[in-house]
């Protein structure tokens, strides 16, 4: 008895971000994600950005980068882990970039691309490691939309990025990726990008999909964040913004946590 309940509760708290997010969506609350690089903070920039990310009421911190080169992806993660209890989920550059203190791993696909490496490749290599890892494994169909400027993903992914303006092509992505037995969306313009995703292509997917829809890249005003979750977004996540300005953490969350819950929830 003790045996199954034993089991039972891994099994639990393997879908326990999962859960949260559907839970969420279903409840038409948004989430704010903090993307923290590990190549771009040392433990001073760590302490503010968690400090600031506590005092925020951020939902998630997302840790991961395109190349992760410092190599101190553990260290940054049990530091986070030290410091707060907001749930830290990996969002690999590689499949390979594991660090087992987290809480869960965005396992990426990239559906919007034609690179067999990034759909399926990297993740034969990559699955014993990540199986062994213990973490929650959250499929993500990937989704790379053209910012408006050659970002890092899209040229570490050597993948041309779905058209800004093409929302029939990026709905049908999202589709093929659910119905291919993804979890979770992710559209992403990518750091540093010119332009952000606009609302129209965020409120066609959404409208097509049941899963989770993760949005960032370009978000640099919490106008931008609010209209983002407006128009479908279940999380948004802020990066390139915050390492800019670390004080837009207070004024993205509240921007994005101030979004009305649907009547009926």
């Amino acid at each position: 008895m003790h045996f199954c309940s034993s089991i039972n509760e891994r099994c639990l708290m393997k879908t326990r971000l999962y859960q949260q997010l559907l839970e969420r969506k279903n409840k038409g609350r948004k989430s704010f994600a903090v993307l923290i690089d590990p190549d771009k903070v040392d433990s001073k920039a760590l302490d503010q950005l968690t400090s600031l990310a506590i005092r925020a009421s951020a939902d998630y911190l997302f840790v991961g980068g395109s190349l992760v080169i410092s190599n101190h992806l553990d260290d940054v993660v049990q530091h986070i882990r030290k410091q707060c209890d907001i749930p830290v989920i990996l969002f690999p550059g590689s499949p390979s970039q594991i660090s087992r203190d987290a809480d869960g791993l965005l396992y990426l696909s990239l559906i919007s691309g034609r690179n067999p490496e990034l759909l399926i490749g990297q993740h034969v290599i990559s699955a014993a490691a990540v199986k062994k890892s213990g973490l929650e494994i959250l499929s993500t169909g990937y989704m790379v939309i053209d910012g408006g400027a050659p970002t890092t993903v899209s040229y570490i992914s050597n993948a041309a990025p779905i058209p800004a303006d093409k929302n029939e092509i990026a709905m049908c992505t999202a589709m093929a990726g659910e119905m291919l037995g993804m979890k979770v969306i992710y559209m992403d313009a990518g750091s540093g990008a010119k332009r952000p995703i606009s609302e129209a292509m965020i409120e066609k997917v959404s409208g097509v999909i049941e899963a989770p829809l993760i949005v960032g890249g370009g978000i640099t005003t919490p106008e931008k964040a609010y209209l983002n979750c407006k128009a479908g977004a279940d999380v948004i996540v802020i990066g390139n913004a915050i390492e800019k300005d670390p004080s837009l953490i207070g004024e993205m969350s509240a921007a994005i946590h101030a979004v009305p819950v649907k009547a009926g929830h």
